[in-house]
């Protein structure tokens, strides 16, 4: 049995170091003059329960009409809402670098890091360097061929909808469309959501359980996180999602495996023109030199799965319930479309994303919906470089994490004009629009951009303007005009519901 005594002396230390700290944290601590929770500024269980809400977008809001354009969200952190500080932040010449809230995000069996969680910038240039280019927007164009057959499917089981009456989810129909348009553009297959219609595989319900303990084991202390993912793993839905993912894991292998069967047919090179093929390119050509493997090969295929349907899903479905929100934006974009298809500016069957580019007010409403709602809902923190630096006219000391919310510095009236908060399509078609861009967090910043950019904006300029062209759309419940949304990492609506009606499509005189 322990002394008494030794229990009240342990107690007294403990009450003198928190209290030491404490004391520290709230007004001695090289942050201690930036706002904030009180909590905030002695623990990192503040900014955990704040992620676990869900509700960040809208407490962030409310945090900086409080606080002021910077906020202290934990002992080391601050966020901003001053998008004229995200050059500081995250310019390629900034010198800052991803924190370890990126690690939570890594596949534990990489050889190298992947290109979102890699917090070595060198090492990550270096990497990214070699792929590059099999994801630029000429190889992504090669396979838009494939993708026309998702949008065919679509369209298809819009139609049924369309027949029986049924409100369509909308966000639900466009991340089954992502799926299988990334099956078609990185494989040269789909997975079969559109043809069946539910998330046969499981892999929407996967990244629906896993994204959220992802980012709360982000936000964590890194000492934290292997204690509460074992404790995570004793959850049954956990467990399900974990198991469901490594089917993901498994289908990704099984992929590359079967194209390497079909090289060895071939003498060497895959029939296929899709970008795995480009990916295998690169192992065949320089695979030695550049120290990439088969294991590398299979990370880019398992990234592809992972991460680049919701995100567009996202845009999507939310670009769309805004333009079918506001009749006025819905009557313009859909004149638009029906004059340029009548001129045979656009494709009688399949709209081409060259085509698509070329309409100013289309464009303009993906812009402007990329603004309006970015896909992730959580700061993108960023370890700043040892020397002192000046934001938002306060002085930010040297190696501080610091970051921004998408949605809210994408709204900053100083920059986006006091409708910052409405959606406006024609702010992107006013004189020194194109200046906007520098402030758009949606595909990242400096040399962190998303790889997928181009896939993403080839889908939305294909499959946007061909639903408005082939359906009348409008608001399940036109009193309903804002979304409701989960923010724990990705910035997921709950639903979109459309009312869907079949129309003609005005045909090339």
């Amino acid at each position: 049995m322990i002394p008494s005594a030794t229990i009240e002396n342990l107690g007294i230390l403990l009450a003198v170091y928190y209290g030491g700290w404490i004391l520290y944290a709230r007004w001695l601590h090289p942050l201690a003059r930036f706002p904030g929770p009180p909590l905030a500024s002695i623990s990192r269980l503040w900014v955990v329960l704040h992620v676990a809400r869900g509700k960040t977008v809208i407490e962030q809001k409310e945090l900086h009409r409080r606080y002021g354009p910077i906020v202290r969200i934990a002992p080391n952190e601050l966020i901003t809402n001053d998008a004229r500080s995200l050059t500081a932040i995250y310019g390629a010449n900034s010198g800052s670098e991803k924190t370890d809230f990126y690690l939570a995000f890594r596949p534990p069996w990489a050889r190298y890091p992947d290109h979102f969680s890699a917090t070595d910038e060198q090492l990550h240039a270096r990497r990214r360097r070699i792929v590059n280019h099999a994801y630029s927007m000429s190889n992504v164009l090669q396979a838009e061929k494939y993708v026309d057959r998702c949008t065919d499917v679509l369209l298809e089981r819009f139609a049924e909808l369309a027949q029986q009456e049924a409100t369509v989810d909308f966000f639900r129909w466009a991340r089954m469309y992502a799926y299988d348009a990334v099956g078609e553009f990185y494989f040269g297959r789909m997975f079969g959501f559109l043809q069946t219609g539910h998330d046969h595989l499981g892999y929407l319900a996967a990244t629906d359980v896993l994204i959220p303990v992802m980012a709360l084991a982000g936000v964590m202390p890194s000492y934290i996180r292997p204690v509460f993912m074992l404790v995570g793993f004793m959850s049954g839905r956990i467990r399900k999602a974990f198991g469901a993912l490594d089917h993901l894991t498994k289908a990704a292998d099984s992929v590359v495996e079967d194209r390497i069967s079909e090289a060895k047919k071939a003498a060497g090179r895959s029939g296929h023109s899709d970008i795995l093929t480009r990916i295998f390119d690169i192992y065949h050509d320089k695979g030695k030199s550049l120290d990439f493997e088969v294991t590398d090969v299979k990370m880019e295929a398992f990234l592809a799965f992972f991460g680049g349907s919701d995100t567009t899903a996202i845009t999507m479905a939310t670009t769309m319930f805004h333009i079918v929100k506001d009749r006025r934006i819905y009557r313009a974009v859909l004149e638009e479309i029906d004059t340029a298809t009548a001129k045979g500016e656009l494709g009688a069957s399949h709209i081409a994303y060259n085509e698509a580019v070329k309409l100013p007010f289309l464009s303009a409403c993906i812009k402007e919906g990329m603004r309006v709602h970015p896909t992730t809902a959580l700061p993108l923190p960023r370890q700043t470089a040892n020397e002192e630096r000046l934001l938002s006219g306060y002085k930010i000391p040297g190696g501080t994490r610091i970051g921004a919310n998408a949605p809210i510095v994408q709204s900053d009236p100083a920059v986006f004009g006091e409708d910052a908060d409405e959606f406006c399509p024609e702010r992107w078609m006013r004189p020194g629009a194109d200046r906007l861009g520098q402030y758009i967090l949606h595909f990242g910043a400096g040399s962190r951009t998303c790889l997928g950019k181009h896939m993403a904006m080839c889908e939305l300029y294909k499959v946007i303007p061909q639903i408005l062209r082939s359906f009348y759309l409008e608001l399940a419940s036109p009193s309903e005009t804002r979304l409701e949304t989960k923010d724990y990492w990705f910035y997921k609506p709950t639903a979109v519901k459309l009312k869907v009606q079949r129309r003609e499509i005005r045909r090339p005189n």
